[in-house]
C-alpha cells in the first residue's frame, strides 16, 4: 500500500485524488489545502488547513500554483521523506533539499468537472535517487499512463511546447470561433478540420502535414483574409503567423 498526501485543491489535485481513489494499492490519507473552503470536494479523506498536522506518508505530492511550490516546500515540517511536484516548468531543484525530491508531471491539460483519462496522459518522472523513482513509476503505471524520464531541463522544453500546442492553438480556436460569430457563421462547422489537423500528425511530421497559402505563397489569398479581418490584434496574428510559415518554406 502506498499512503499519499496530496497538498493542493485545484484541477490537477482533484484528478489525482479521483484516480488515486480507484487504485487499491494507494491510499490517500491527507489532502492539505490553506483553504478550507476548497477541501470541501475531498469529503471522504482527512484533510488540513496546517502544514504542522500533515500525516506520514511514502510520497508527498505538491499539486499547487507554481510560484507557490517553493514555499510549501521550506515549510513542509519533517525530512527525509519524498516529495514531488506536478509543474512542468518549475526545476526539481526549487524543492528543499531537506527531503528526497522529485517531478511528476502529467503533461496534459486540466479543467475543474471534465473527465480525463490518465491512459492517455503521458507522465513526466525525475527524481534525485533511483529507488525513488521506481516509486513515482509505479504510480504512473498503476493509473494506466505511460511515463518518461525528463530532466527539469527538458521539462521546460515540453513545457513551452506544450504551451504552443495546447494554449496557444486553443487561443487561435477561440479567435476563429470570434470571426465565426461575427459573421453569423457556425463554427462546428470546422470541428473536422480542427479533428483532421491533429489526427494527421499522428501519421506525418507537422512540417510535412503544413498547407495553406502562407505556405504556397498565395500572396492574393493572404491579402483577401487580411481585408476580411476588422480587429488589428488579429490582423497582428495572422500576418505574424504567415511570414513564420513563409519562412519556414522558403517563401
Amino acid at each position: 500500500m502506498i499512503k499519499i498526501v496530496i497538498l493542493g485543491a485545484g484541477n490537477i489535485a482533484q484528478h489525482l485524488y479521483e484516480v488515486f481513489q480507484t487504485i487499491k494499492t494507494f491510499d490517500v490519507v491527507q489532502v492539505y489545502n490553506r483553504s478550507e473552503k476548497a477541501l470541501s470536494y475531498f469529503k471522504t479523506t482527512a484533510t488540513t488547513t496546517n502544514l504542522k498536522n500533515l500525516a506520514e506518508a511514502d510520497i508527498y505530492i505538491i499539486a499547487v500554483a507554481d510560484d507557490a511550490i517553493t514555499s510549501i516546500a521550506n515549510k513542509l515540517p519533517f525530512t527525509n521523506r519524498l516529495v514531488v511536484h506536478t509543474s512542468g516548468s518549475v526545476s526539481m531543484h526549487e524543492l528543499h533539499k531537506k527531503n528526497r525530491r522529485g517531478v511528476f508531471y502529467p503533461l496534459q491539460t486540466f479543467t475543474k468537472g471534465a473527465h480525463v483519462d490518465f491512459s492517455k496522459i503521458p507522465i513526466c518522472l525525475e527524481t534525485g535517487e533511483k529507488s525513488d523513482f521506481k516509486i513515482l513509476e509505479t504510480i504512473a503505471t498503476a493509473i494506466g499512463s505511460t511515463s518518461y524520464k525528463i530532466s527539469s531541463e527538458q521539462r521546460r522544453a515540453l513545457h513551452v511546447s506544450a504551451v504552443f500546442v495546447n494554449n496557444f492553438s486553443n487561443h487561435l480556436y477561440r479567435v476563429a470561433h470570434e470571426i465565426c460569430e461575427t459573421n453569423n457563421v457556425p463554427f462546428e462547422i470546422l470541428n473536422p478540420l480542427i479533428q483532421e489537423t491533429a489526427n494527421k500528425i499522428n501519421t506525418v511530421t507537422p512540417y510535412m502535414a503544413q498547407t495553406g497559402p502562407a505556405k504556397r505563397g498565395d500572396e492574393k489569398t493572404i491579402n483577401d483574409h487580411l481585408a476580411k479581418l476588422d480587429k488589428d490584434i488579429h490582423k497582428e496574428i495572422y500576418t505574424l503567423l504567415t511570414q513564420s510559415i513563409a519562412k519556414t518554406y522558403g517563401r
